[in-house]
């Protein structure tokens, strides 16, 4: 028998339930928000990653999924979806603002663990084309929101700046000096990074004692960044969002600039414990090739942490079940399950003709069902017998009213 890939996960009932409660609130707050959807290739050319991530990355480094095609192109699975976000923007003209929400898998081979898979999922939202600092502020709020709209508990925001370019370049030196001074002290993968990217070294868990009183980025900010950044804590404050200010807190992609934030919940603990994260991005467009500046800002929210940190979403999987007493009647039957779908029900049958009323109710049990309604001589008469599960109360109702007695009106 052929088994899945080490990594990778098969989701079925009843662990599919929180999973589909999690789409169906990312679709309705993108369109709460004014996210339009967004469907991106699963395949890119491996340069999109490797310059616009960032060469030096531990993702670009050592966990992308990438390949030769049959035409000689080196192409990777995607790790991540800003990227793609911005390389679809700019191709598609970078014309004025663009909000987008996007979901679906990424590829990174690593070693499976609580909460890290080589195959994953994540929901995106990307504010595009905008410099303002409300934008970073909104995308954060809908992040916050829609964690708490699947029922986590235990939200922590934590945010933090890590400046302009010219900020980087400056604090970079500072900090490059700071861990040379430490060096005996860090980790071999720390001491490798003083070089490629120190600021990944901020948040190494094998380095805390040794960076513990390391400058932090927050600190060097120049006038723009230190004003944008007071905007954006204002603005969190405004509409009442909590916040922690992190200074260790940097992201670990090439792309960001200015803003990055991280989520948590006291419901998720694992070594990579943030349930979704982000921040400004401006130099990316820059960095794969784009002559015309994008500002921009997004988050990334890792579907497998959030579905783990979720309450069971509970309540009935069906609204009714409806059982056919005689089999001469199933093609009426059958035209009324699509009549009471179209009134926004969910319900289901037994597929076996003939089988028996008592099996018929062992199915509806066993389907989670809030009610079963039964096909038998009263049909002739436009009724059906209804039967709540529970309470075992039943009553007799003219067809036409079950499904206003099912949504209770």
């Amino acid at each position: 028998m052929i088994s899945r890939l080490k990594g990778t996960d098969d989701i079925l009932p009843p662990d599919s339930r929180r999973w589909r409660a999690l789409f169906r609130a990312f679709y309705r707050l993108s369109e709460l928000y004014g996210y339009d959807l967004a469907l991106l290739p699963v395949i890119e050319a491996t340069e999109l990653f490797s310059r616009g991530v960032g060469e030096a990355t531990e993702v670009v480094e050592k966990q992308m999924y990438t390949f030769e095609d049959r035409g000689g192109r080196s192409v990777t699975l995607r790790p991540e979806l800003t990227a793609g976000m911005v390389r679809a923007f700019v191709e598609a003209g970078a014309l004025g603002t663009m909000k987008l929400a996007a979901e679906g898998p990424m590829f990174r081979y690593e070693q499976p663990q609580k909460g890290r898979r080589r195959q994953f999922y994540q929901v995106d939202f990307e504010y595009l084309g905008e410099a303002s600092p409300d934008a970073d502020v909104e995308v954060i709020e809908l992040s916050h929101r829609f964690l708490e709209e699947v029922g986590v508990e235990g939200i922590t925001l934590k945010v933090n700046s890590i400046g302009d370019s010219a900020d980087r370049l400056a604090y970079r030196l500072i900090l490059q000096e700071f861990l040379r001074s430490r060096e005996a002290d860090l980790s071999p993968e720390a001491r490798r990074r003083i070089d490629s990217n120190p600021l990944r070294v901020l948040d190494s868990k094998a380095d805390v004692e040794a960076v513990a009183d390391a400058p932090v980025p927050i600190d060097h900010l120049g006038e723009a960044a230190r004003a944008h950044f007071g905007a954006v804590c204002a603005g969190l404050d405004a509409v009442g969002i909590p916040y922690e200010v992190e200074g260790r807190l940097v992201r670990g992609l090439d792309y960001y600039n200015r803003t990055v934030f991280e989520l948590f919940s006291s419901s998720f603990e694992a070594a990579q414990s943030a349930l979704g994260g982000g921040g400004r991005y401006d130099p990316l467009a820059g960095l794969i090739g784009s002559k015309k500046e994008v500002p921009a800002v997004g988050v990334a929210l890792g579907c497998d942490r959030i579905v783990e940190a979720m309450p069971d979403p509970g309540g009935r999987r069906l609204d009714l079940f409806v059982a056919v007493v005689d089999a001469d009647r199933r093609d009426e039957a059958r035209r009324w399950l699509g009549q009471l779908r179209s009134a926004g029900l969910r319900v289901e049958w037994d597929p076996v003709p003939g089988r028996s009323l008592r099996g018929q109710f062992k199915s509806a049990d066993r389907s989670g069902a809030g009610a079963v309604a039964i096909v038998g001589d009263e049909w002739s008469e436009g009724e059906v017998t209804v039967k709540r599960f529970g309470t075992g109360e039943g009553e007799r109702l003219q067809i036409e009213e079950v499904a206003s007695w099912l949504l209770g009106r």
